[in-house]
């Protein structure tokens, strides 16, 4: 008797474990999917980032080519449209919610890669 019941119960341990595993393909598989299917936060940036701050939606101006419009943002969620003199490379506003070294290493970058 004891060799029939351990036959049967090594018999259902391997059946249960043979069921777990495919399951566990399964969820794989569905988490897998979930995360490469979705886009979170990182791998959403933006076009241009130097440190926190991102540049995107470049324009140049049709009166004065030497100037660049892009819209700035940063991890805190402030953004902000500036508009960027590519000869000296100032930035105008002077002041704003976005950090504005980041800023103008950002509108140097743009204005290096458009030019």
């Amino acid at each position: 008797m004891n060799t029939v019941a351990a036959a049967g119960t090594a018999w259902s341990c391997t059946a249960w474990f043979r069921r777990w595993r495919l399951d566990c393909r399964w969820l794989l598989v569905l988490v897998l999917g979930c995360l490469l299917g979705t886009p979170g936060t990182v791998s959403a940036s933006p076009g241009l980032c130097v440190g926190p701050v991102c540049g995107d939606a470049f324009t140049r101006g049709s009166k004065h080519i030497f100037q660049l419009r892009l819209r700035l943002a940063d991890r805190n969620g402030h953004y902000e449209r500036i508009t960027v003199d590519c000869r000296d490379g100032r930035i105008s506003p002077a002041i704003g919610p976005v950090e504005r070294g980041y800023g103008a290493a950002v509108a140097r970058r743009a204005c290096r890669l458009i030019g």
